[in-house]
């Protein structure tokens, strides 16, 4: 039976309530923002200090367990049928991928994260702003932005997309882990994870917009003098609302398909052009060595902690990554699920885990290393500027070259893009999480997630800004951690069976035909 795009699916119990959480949530918000701002501080302490450790230890293993699939026998299964070709082209494919997964992030933290970790190492005892702590900070910055976030995606795309496309099951996140929940119970802890991963999805793309709203006021008061307020913020936050319901509502084949691939060669362009115009072997050789460092320190990076130390860099950086990935996860797995069907196993870890990352890695020696060659041999100090307000840090940048207003103002609209394009999949996600898996989710429902999304946004903005986000993600990551875990251990007992059920198929053919020549007893006796 076919999905119906006008069904709306307002009498769903799941869709009620969370959208009844995340209403009242926004209204206390709203209401009494210096609360919100006073248990955020509270509880990014404590959830930072308790649980980093869990954060690093989970996503490690999720890095293992992908790559792990991606080289074994699993690796040829197909997410659909046997015989059943990729729905998008590889390259759109990417684009949408990346739109979806971190591109407004990469932009915010591109120039800001190594200019930061430049001036104050991650390294202990390290002197700052010296050759050492711009080579640390570019391998960090890589870390960061590197397979461990994207391993989280994977495990969440894999396993939808597995039980989805290949054993017709509904696509949510509690229909990944039937098989491993207890039977007493099960339908009420299915509804509990449904709204928590809804709860973690909002939460999660409301860091990402806020983050990107914060640099888009930043951008605007630092080139063009318009006052940087709450009100200027919730301005944008209705503005880009405005244009996200508008793509949302036409669909995943035009509006989020055709924004994907318009941002995917602004970015290559962009990138191309700082390339060449900017310190072209400084940023090629700063590329190759962070890479080869990001490699050589990999397993130290993913578990460094300071318990001995007590120094707060790995919470304040790794450790908010990790859980903002987390968060978000729900809803980058099930859009990575919805456009990967036909793509084996093996194809999807590869392309997941690889080319974003890459990608990424190229921006960030691109623009991050242009910053770090400005201020370690043009004396330009954009360091200190971008300590100073990190949102307006790829504006100082842009300052140091020519066409600077018109460069200014492609940025802008890049993230601009970037903030549309993950927020119209968040949109149509939800609506598929809130609706039962319905792959066709009513405009109703996605008009109302695209509302509730803009108003926490706004609420966490004007209440406690870069922290209320941080935090946002930080809870509502640690208890879909699990739900994580419990993803990977179904996902793997499924594969195990059916490559078991697979194999035995095989054998019981050959078993028969050990005797091919079976003598019927009866004809014998007549003849004799």
């Amino acid at each position: 039976m076919e999905n119906n795009p006008k069904r709306v699916s307002y009498n769903n119990k799941t869709f009620k309530v969370s959208a009844l959480f995340i209403a009242l949530f926004t209204i206390w918000g709203a209401l009494s923002p210096g609360t919100l701002s006073t248990y955020a501080s509270a509880v990014f302490a404590f959830t930072s200090n308790g649980f980093g450790w869990f954060y690093l230890v989970s996503v490690a293993a999720f890095v293992l367990f992908c790559l792990y699939l991606a080289i074994s026998k699993y690796g040829n299964i197909r997410l659909g049928k046997d015989h059943e070709k990729a729905e998008f082209s590889f390259f759109t494919w990417i684009s949408m991928l990346f739109s979806a997964g971190f591109g407004v992030g990469i932009v915010f933290w591109g120039v800001a994260e190594p200019l930061t970790h430049f001036a104050t190492p991650p390294v202990a005892g390290m002197e700052p702003q010296t050759a050492d702590a711009a080579r640390t900070a570019m391998h960090y910055s890589f870390f960061n932005w590197g397979i461990h976030q994207w391993s989280v995606f994977a495990v969440v795309g894999l396993a939808l997309s597995y039980f989805q496309y290949r054993h017709n099951r509904k696509g949510t996140i509690s229909e990944t882990i039937t098989d491993v929940l207890p039977k007493k119970g099960r339908s009420r802890l299915k509804f509990s994870i449904a709204v928590l991963a809804i709860i973690a999805t909002i939460i999660g793309v409301s860091t990402s917009i806020g983050m990107g709203v914060m640099q888009i006021g930043g951008g605007l008061n630092y080139v063009f003098d318009v006052p940087n307020n709450a009100a200027v913020q919730v301005g944008i936050v209705a503005a880009i609302m405005v244009l996200y319901l508008i793509s949302a509502t036409t669909g995943i084949d035009k509006g989020i398909k055709i924004l994907s691939l318009t941002n995917m060669l602004l970015v290559l362009t962009l990138m191309v052009f700082f390339l060449f115009r900017g310190p072209t072997t400084f940023i090629v050789e700063s590329f190759i060595v962070g890479l080869g460092d990001y490699f050589q320190n990999f397993i130290g990076m993913s578990f460094f902690l300071t318990p001995y130390t007590g120094e707060s860099w790995v919470n304040d950086w790794t450790v908010f990554y990790w859980a903002w990935v987390i968060a978000w996860s729900p809803f980058v797995g099930s859009f990575v699920a919805r456009v990967s069907r036909g793509r084996t196993i093996r194809e999807f870890v590869l392309g997941v885990m690889i080319v974003p990352p890459v990608i990424g890695f190229v921006w960030m020696a691109i623009f991050g290393g242009t910053g770090l060659y400005l201020d370690l041999f043009k004396e330009k100090a954009l360091s200190v500027a971008v300590s100073q307000d990190v949102t307006t840090a790829i504006f100082v940048l842009l300052q140091e070259f020519p066409f600077y207003t018109f460069l200014s103002v492609i940025m802008l609209l890049l993230i601009v893009i970037f903030l549309v394009t993950s927020a119209d999949s968040a949109v149509f996600v939800l609506g598929m999480m809130s609706t039962d898996g319905d792959l066709n989710p009513s405009t109703g429902v996605k008009v109302i997630w695209g509302v509730l999304m803009a108003g926490i946004t706004s609420v966490l903005i004007v209440s406690s800004g870069l922290k209320g986000l941080q935090t946002a993600s930080l809870v509502a990551a640690l208890p879909f951690t699990l739900i994580l875990i419990l993803m990977s251990v179904s996902l793997f007992k499924s594969l195990q069976k059916e490559t078991a059920d697979a194999k035995q198929e095989q054998e019981q053919p050959q078993a028969e035909s050990a005797f091919p020549l079976k003598v019927d007893p009866a004809p014998l006796n007549k003849e004799s």
